[in-house]
């Protein structure tokens, strides 16, 4: 049994993902890849998956470069609307996310983050990307603390970022930097994800982003798609999951999909249509459980 899980505590999660595309002029030809795909890890087991369109197109499932699965649609035949529905079901263990202990003391920990092993090991999550780079005007928004353990540090940061953010939907997007997000102090969840992300690195915890789907029947914040939230590394312990849109250790709740250095190693949607004038998308997620 992992030191994580509740022992003969799991659920089975069904994920019903669809997806309505309508455009103003005919489309001639399409490409997509969709990465919604729950990965298989430690905690969760898929054992279904199921993907189709309203459109005879070419399906295909590939792997990318972070191991991920992608389905990749490439379609020929012109439309003036499409739809994507997807179906996912899995089984996902109980997570006590607090049920373990660093064999280090803080200074120890500290000590080994600065280490100049542990950066060369960890680069690509301690470089700062266009969308996880603190301004120069608040480098030192946030400290940590050397003399409290870096989950301590983590889980506090984690308060103060839910507490920064107001979470509003409709005032940010994709490509929002985090001058905008500090200035305005609203956003999504991938947007306290960034801002959480940029603090941890710049203080020398790795830290990446993390796609996937969170059951929001316990009040959760999320966004009616996709999830974000983050993941941060501990010596002596490993990833560690941070929701700070939530103030909470990512848990049973939260399905993978995948993860990166940001939201754009992540999207779950990327194309390239050919067509002209106008379009509207509509996505809807249902996340489900049984004990």
């Amino acid at each position: 049994m992992h030191p994580y899980f509740i022992e003969d505590m799991a659920f089975d999660y069904t994920i019903k993902y669809k997806s309505n595309n309508t455009y103003e002029n005919p489309v001639f030809e399409a490409y997509w890849q969709f990465m919604i795909i729950p990965e298989n890890n430690v905690s969760q087991k898929l054992v279904f998956s199921d993907f189709k369109t309203s459109v005879n197109a070419r399906i295909e499932k590939s792997i990318n470069g972070y191991n991920f699965q992608t389905a990749r649609i490439h379609c020929k035949q012109p439309f003036a609307d499409i739809q994507f529905e997807a179906e996912f079901k899995l089984t996902k263990e109980e997570i006590n996310p607090f049920q373990f202990t660093s064999k280090l003391e803080p200074s120890q920990e500290f000590e080994a983050i600065n280490s100049l092993n542990f950066k060369v090991e960890h680069e690509s999550y301690l470089t700062p990307t266009e969308l996880t780079k603190l301004p120069s005007k608040h480098i030192d928004l946030y400290k940590f603390d050397p003399s409290i353990s870096i989950l301590d540090n983590l889980v506090a940061l984690n308060k103060w970022t839910y507490l920064y953010i107001y979470f509003k939907a409709g005032v940010t997007h994709i490509g929002s930097l985090l001058n905008e997000i500090i200035e305005h102090r609203h956003g999504v969840c991938q947007d306290f994800s960034h801002l959480f992300i940029a603090i941890a690195r710049q203080n020398n915890i790795p830290a990446r982003y993390v796609s996937g789907y969170l059951h929001q029947g316990d009040g959760f914040f999320g966004d009616s798609q996709m999830h974000a939230w983050a993941e941060a590394y501990i010596p002596e312990v490993g990833w560690v999951g941070f929701d700070p849109a939530n103030d909470i250790l990512a848990d049973h709740n939260h399905i993978k999909v995948s993860h990166g250095k940001d939201y754009n190693d992540c999207s779950p949607i990327k194309g390239v249509i050919y067509s002209t004038g106008k379009n509207e998308t509509q996505h809807s997620v249902e996340v489900t459980y049984e004990q």
